[in-house]
């Protein structure tokens, strides 16, 4: 198995995204207009609002074929005993990887009354502890939709703390299911830089892991 099931955080706890670990009709009301704020969670995300459970199946289905395949890892994400709304599901994240090129592409998605508690930048942690310390890629490379400024600070913010870099914008970098074609600006972090953060060490100093 290429991934972990289960991440550990100061406040967070990720568990695999799969049939097993959440039912596909509660994970339907988090990801469709039940949801109050779906349409504000989703502006700048490459996904829309679920229309139906079908289609959140088909998804949860997805992913379970990409964690298997090693070329997608998805977690629900939970705040740990001690945080507001502990135990809940605040959304989802983990990272695509293309193993051609070894490289891993950080996600997230958070249910707004998670948002402004900087869950995106200790997630962001873990994974690209996780991206170099047991996978071993080579970078670390994180998309954001042109005008989405809020995430953008947010991934400023712990690019910096890795000692990464701001790459520019991409153009037409991807189309939105509604066909809207959007620009991207890139960020990244190499191996070397995260080891001379890390000292390179390859002992993770945010997450603590279990299979």
């Amino acid at each position: 198995m290429f991934f972990l099931s289960h991440l550990e955080t100061e406040r967070l706890h990720f568990e695999r995204l799969c049939h097993d670990t959440v039912d596909a009709f509660d994970y339907y009301d988090y990801c469709s207009h039940r949801e109050q704020s779906i349409d504000e969670v989703t502006r700048h995300l490459p996904w829309d609002p679920h229309e139906t459970v079908k289609e959140t199946v088909e998804h949860i289905d997805e992913l379970e074929t990409k964690w298997e395949a090693g070329t997608r890892a998805e977690y629900l994400i939970r705040p740990k005993a001690g945080e507001k709304g502990a135990g809940e599901i605040a959304g989802a994240g983990g990272m695509r990887i293309d193993w051609e090129t070894k490289t891993a592409r950080p996600f997230i998605w958070l249910r707004k009354p998670f948002w402004g508690r900087e869950y995106s930048g200790e997630r962001a942690g873990a994974i690209i502890e996780l991206a170099f310390d047991r996978l071993d890629l080579d970078l670390v490379a994180v998309s954001i939709k042109d005008g989405n400024e809020k995430s953008r600070q947010a991934v400023e913010k712990y690019i910096d703390s890795y000692g990464g870099q701001y790459d520019g914008i991409i153009r037409n970098a991807t189309v939105r299911p509604d066909g809207t074609v959007v620009d991207h600006h890139r960020y990244t972090i190499t191996q070397d830089q995260y080891d001379q953060i890390s000292g390179g060490g390859k002992a993770s100093s945010v997450a603590s892991w279990s299979s």
